[in-house]
């Protein structure tokens, strides 16, 4: 048996796809597809805190530096004031690199559900619904590789079960 994808709720082998506990063997898999949900604006709303959050210590530096230049005070005054107002953009830099982290993070998550659905038993089965989608990403190749690699089913009679005829092309057919 060859593993393709296992984590805590998922495993897809050569043999089945586990979801939850929930075991679909890949010879009874019909079809596989996949459906994007609508967008998730509280996961928009996210990146564009984080987006907020980078900008303004660097606007707060630039309203310094403007404000030294229109005071017209001494110039040391205004030298401390784009001093203190350049530490202030300074400082954005190590919790800039937190802050890109959390929002490359926000983009692998995706910001729309996704589901993977199967027909098994001749019914559209929901297997999988989940806003990640470097982890959908990964599931759903795996159970591509899975279904590419599994032997097709064989009726009582030996033959395959999976049509090969002029509506599927088979191995050794050229299209």
């Amino acid at each position: 048996m060859i593993t393709y994808y296992d984590d805590r709720s998922v495993q897809v082998t050569s043999t089945a796809i586990r979801v939850d506990g929930r075991a679909i063997p890949l010879a009874e898999i019909g079809l596989v597809w996949h459906r994007r949900g609508d967008r998730s604006w509280r996961a928009l709303a996210g990146r564009g805190a984080i987006g907020a959050a980078l900008a303004g210590p660097l606007v707060a530096a630039a309203v310094g530096i403007a404000v030294a230049v229109r005071l017209h005070r001494s110039p040391t005054v205004a030298l401390a004031i784009v001093g203190a107002s350049v530490l202030v953009g300074l400082a954005v830099g190590p919790l800039a690199d937190f802050l890109f982290d959390r929002l490359d993070r926000s983009y692998d998550r995706g910001s729309r559900q996704r589901e993977l659905w199967v027909r098994w038993q001749g019914r559209p089965v929901l297997l999988l619904r989940t806003g990640d989608a470097l982890r959908f990403g990964r599931i759903y190749r795996a159970v591509q590789r899975a279904m590419e690699n599994t032997a097709p089913p064989r009726r009582p009679d030996g033959s395959p079960a999976r049509a090969t005829g002029p509506t599927a092309p088979g191995p050794g057919s050229r299209r």
